[in-house]
């Protein structure tokens, strides 16, 4: 084991790799809660969403640590689960099978795409400024859900939202779930999410706002497996959500690996990275997995620099991962019985972090902040991270024509904005 993994030769022990193993699981574990719920709202029972979400990680993770032996964990993506379930299930009227073979079809192509050049083409293709406008985007469109599962914010006729009921106990304990969320993290106290779900959960079960249905039980069947439907594959309406799913993922596994390199050591001295060719097929080979299983979009998690934080090194880093998410497959009533209002914190807590690319940006260069406003803004009033894209490439390719600034648009940015037109057209032809 230390041979192949190569634990001494990276300045690792044992004991360092599993430790991290435990740090990571605990940072990451909400997701075994919080997933099964966005699949749940999109159609997909909870007990077979809690499974597809466990064994999908677990392979994902385990081809993360043997194919790519890095210290990494895989699961389904925040931000992509809430577009599969809220953009396309509910917002484009796609049935959930749909939904999982868009999935499927988007990861398949972004499995061959990795294998040839144009992936390095396109990571160069994109600005960094609209880059970081997605990014922006699909945290506020976490926010925005996790707000109203919270009960902040409602729906109001006359000005579109408003805020909710401040003294539903419901809401009273979401708002202090999220402070405690907060103030344990910056504390610095691992696993602070998991641990605040569970004790808002606890305090739901015993003052009757929520049913306890248990603790151990025998693992779901995987009903949710194998239900693909590719009858809308010729549509463009389907092909326009392969390539906004496709897109997203090539965002979020690349931003994170390259993020995440660096402190695992992986980057070399000429700024090349070890194996990144294997982690971002290990990556794009679970996104398939995950939609044969019947889960959304999987992608590297940046929770896992809290493991290579504490000494992981290598995949016996992430094989640790997957053997603790392996062991929650008996723990489906317990996690079946977490309210809404225990885990609707835990979307606004995660989105926060996804504003960080923000704070690089030149908010006084009008065609910079002009794009990036719209598509931040945009995709979580229209509930929809397809328009803030698509509207957000135009405004750049726009702003920058009429501003003289021709040569700084790059063949890419173009092909992704006529992509977009063709998407907003999509209701006229």
């Amino acid at each position: 084991m230390d041979r192949f993994f190569g634990i001494s030769h990276n300045g690792s022990t044992y004991r360092k790799e599993i430790t991290a193993g435990f740090s990571t699981f605990l940072t990451m574990s909400f997701i075994v809660a919080v997933n099964p719920m966005f699949l749940a709202d999109a159609g997909i029972p909870f007990a077979a969403a809690f499974v597809a979400t466990i064994l999908a990680t677990v392979l994902g993770t385990v081809i993360m640590g043997v194919w790519a032996n890095w210290p990494v964990a895989v699961a389904p993506g925040m931000g992509l689960n809430a577009y599969f379930a809220y953009g396309l299930v509910m917002g484009q009227n796609f049935s959930w099978q749909q939904a999982l073979a868009a999935v499927f079809v988007a990861s398949v192509l972004f499995l061959l795409f990795s294998l040839s050049r144009l992936r390095s083409w396109l990571i160069g293709a994109i600005p960094r400024d609209l880059q970081a406008g997605i990014t922006a985007g699909i945290g506020l469109f976490l926010a925005m859900i996790g707000l109203q599962g919270m009960g902040l914010v409602a729906d109001d006729p006359d000005t579109l939202l408003r805020l909710g009921v401040m003294s539903a106990p419901e809401l009273l304990l979401s708002l202090a779930g999220l402070m405690m969320m907060a103030g344990l993290a910056a504390r610095g106290v691992r696993g602070g999410v998991l641990l605040t779900i569970l004790g808002l959960s606890l305090i739901g079960w015993i003052s009757g706002l929520a049913e306890f249905r248990g603790v151990l039980g025998s693992p779901p069947v995987a009903s949710a497996a194998f239900q693909l439907d590719f009858s809308q594959l010729a549509s463009f309406g389907f092909l326009s959500v392969v390539f906004v799913l496709f897109f997203l993922d090539f965002f979020d596994t690349t931003g994170t690996l390259t993020g995440i390199a660096t402190i695992a050591g992986k980057r070399k001295q000429d700024g090349s990275i070890d194996n990144l060719d294997r982690a971002i097929l290990a990556d794009t080979s679970a996104s398939v997995v995950g939609s044969l299983l019947g889960t959304s979009s999987m992608t590297t998690y940046l929770e896992s620099a809290t493991g290579i934080r504490d000494g992981g090194r290598t995949g016996l880093t992430a094989l640790t991962v997957a053997a603790l998410f392996l062991c929650c497959l008996f723990l489906e009533p317990l996690f079946a019985s977490i309210p809404a209002f225990a885990t609707a914190p835990a979307l606004v807590f995660v989105a926060a972090s996804f504003l960080a690319p923000l704070r690089d940006l030149d908010w006084e260069d009008m065609a910079v902040a002009m794009p990036v406003m719209l598509m931040a803004i945009l995709m979580p009033l229209t509930f929809s991270i397809a328009a803030g894209i698509a509207i957000g490439f135009l405004a750049y390719v726009l702003i920058h024509l009429l501003a003289g600034r021709r040569h700084s648009i790059n063949a890419g940015t173009y092909v992704i904005t006529g992509f977009g037109c063709l998407w907003m057209a999509t209701p006229f032809i």
